[in-house]
């Protein structure tokens, strides 16, 4: 054997120990990343987590994303019952132990539930200033609207504004018949044009698209394939709205909720999506609840509706926000909604014939029967309706507008809710004829007159970005659309824990401050710290309650006692 000379040992040292310290790093790296892989846990709603906390045997119905075929081989590889597809992935209905395995498969990065939504539950026409629409020759005509609820059913306000209908349910071909009777009411609402109940825009026309079942709820993947197929199909119809009547707790970020992406898609091809903030404004026992708008009405890029009391009157002065209407800013991602309000208590609208409503509360039938039954019904559904009718006058007078400008200029020709904060009525009460004045450059919208008083404009918008807000206002002006006095136009996303200035200070009414702290009333003060259940959310940390409850009110960890402070637990 030949010996070595000395500098080559030294250079075949060299190599051994710099092929060692590769191997070393190589096999680090390696096993680096199998653990990491195996400790992967994918991104998942709340409803999902709980159900895996929960260790539940029961199936569950997830939406993945991906492309046909990498969902086709999750369905191969776990075992999960390929349900339906939906845009850019699919529906799996999977047990609790497919569910966890799903979690910790390195290719999927979130997961979500497919959500229940459920139908959210009246309005004078003059009270929003429709009647001096119609009278200047608006009436939403050319204007197509989705309603994207229960199906509608035949009825004499609606007989000639329902140009199509749809089944997303997978029922059989004649269900798109509303059998629950939400739908209808909504639709009469938007466009009914019989009777002396008319809708706000009686010369628009409704495309119906079910997708909530005879007992008023459906899936959220449902819901989406509707909003899909509006989009691809918004040209043919001439569909420039989406009613959104719907919608279920918020369990993630507006960021990753399926059904959020959805309106975004809708909202970038050119369509307002209207949709109702929720019915859960308050607990059982009357106390106010705060963070309690639904999806998909957290979604920025929504027009999110929060619902008013009337009093039964034409004149504003007396107008109240409805005790039920979910008030903002919203659960996980802090945005400010509601966007505005409108009346939402005892709409009197037309009734679906047979249908659960019209069978369950035969007391509120108003007058009629059949196919010319009216029925009263109140919630941020009905107030929903209304918008959408409002969102149609204005764009028959102004087609050229986009969704981002309808949104601003019905947020900054609002006005005050008496008693109500931004968190309540966002910008305030919708005033149509103030929008549609403004929209077609008639004059500057600072006030207007309705029921013999004089109404006058917020002139408050809530934008996503200075951009938006910016590019917005540069479209309008080049149109001749400016206001006469200032406008604010506030940040849609509140950062809490640290001092909080929007602009010098606001002070809305004797109800809100904005300025070092937020003072809501006289029960609630928020700073620096927000309490629910017994753990901090807002603070200098982000954590959450231990359990979420929804059902007929919403309870954060035990539960919430607004009073003189801010209390959870027992």
């Amino acid at each position: 054997m030949t010996e070595l000379s000395r500098p080559t040992a030294r250079r075949f040292s060299g190599t051994i120990t710099a092929l060692a310290v590769f191997i070393l790093i190589f096999f680090g790296l390696l096993f680096g990343q199998v653990a990491e892989a195996a400790s992967h846990r994918a991104r998942m709603s709340k409803d999902l987590e709980a159900r895996l906390a929960a260790g539940t045997t029961d199936t569950s119905s997830v939406i993945v994303t991906g492309s046909d075929a990498e969902v086709q081989a999750l369905v191969a590889r776990y075992g999960a019952r390929l349900k339906k597809a939906v845009r850019g992935g699919a529906v799996l209905e999977v047990t609790g132990a497919q569910l966890s395995a799903l979690s910790e498969d390195p290719g999927v990065t979130h997961l979500s539930g497919d959500a229940r939504v459920e139908r959210m539950m009246a309005v004078t026409t003059e009270s929003t200033g429709a009647t001096q629409v119609w009278d200047a020759g608006f009436t939403g005509r050319g204007i197509g609207v989705a309603v994207i609820d229960s199906g509608v059913a035949p009825h004499a306000a609606l007989r000639s504004h329902v140009v199509a209908a749809f089944d997303f349910t997978g029922g059989k071909p004649d269900s798109a018949i509303d059998r629950f009777g939400h739908g209808t009411h909504v639709a009469g609402i938007i466009a009914g044009s019989d009777g002396g109940y008319s809708g706000i825009a009686p010369g628009a026309h409704i495309v119906s698209l079910r997708v909530l079942g005879a007992d008023g709820s459906g899936d959220s993947s449902d819901v989406m394939n509707a909003i899909d197929w509006v989009i691809a199909h918004k040209a043919q119809y001439r569909l420039r709205v989406i009613n959104l009547s719907l919608g279920h707790p918020v369990f993630e970020s507006y960021r990753e909720d399926p059904l959020c992406q959805a309106v975004q898609r809708a909202v970038d091809a050119g369509l307002v999506v209207v949709a109702a903030a929720g019915n859960f404004g308050k607990a059982a026992d009357g106390r106010p609840v705060v963070a309690s708008v639904i999806s998909p009405g957290n979604a920025p890029a929504a027009l999110t509706v929060g619902a008013i009391n009337t009093k039964a009157t034409a004149q504003r002065s007396d107008d109240v926000m409805a005790t039920y209407s979910s008030r903002g800013p919203t659960a996980i991602d802090g945005v400010l909604k509601p966007d505005v309000a409108a009346p939402g208590n005892k709409i009197v609208a037309p009734s679906a014939p047979g249908s659960y409503l019209a069978r369950t509360y035969p007391e509120r039938i108003v007058s009629g029967q059949g196919t010319g039954a009216y029925i009263e019904l109140s919630g941020t559904s009905m107030a929903s309706a209304v918008v959408a009718g409002a969102v149609a006058l204005l764009l028959e007078a102004n087609p050229s507008l986009t969704p981002s400008d309808a949104k601003l200029i019905l947020q900054l020709t609002s006005s005050r809710v008496p008693g109500a904060g931004l968190i309540e009525a966002g910008a305030g009460s919708v005033n149509v004829v103030a929008a549609v004045t403004f929209g077609t450059g008639h004059n500057k919208a600072s006030q207007a007159l309705i029921a013999g008083e004089a109404v006058f404009s917020s002139r408050i918008a809530f934008t996503p970005s200075a951009e938006d807000a910016y590019g917005t206002l540069v479209r309008l002006s080049a149109q001749g659309l400016t206001f006469a006095d200032n406008v604010m136009l506030l940040p849609q996303t509140i950062v809490w824990g640290e001092t909080i200035v929007w602009g010098e200070t606001i002070v809305w009414g004797e109800t809100i401050v904005w300025g070092e702290t937020i003072v809501w009333g006289e029960t609630i003060v928020w700073g620096e710290t927000i309490v629910w259940g017994d753990t901090i959310v807002w603070g200098e940390t982000a954590l959450r309650s231990d359990t979420i409850v929804w059902s007929e009110t919403i309870v954060w960890g035990e539960t919430i006692v607004w009073g003189e402070t801010l209390t959870a637990g027992d």
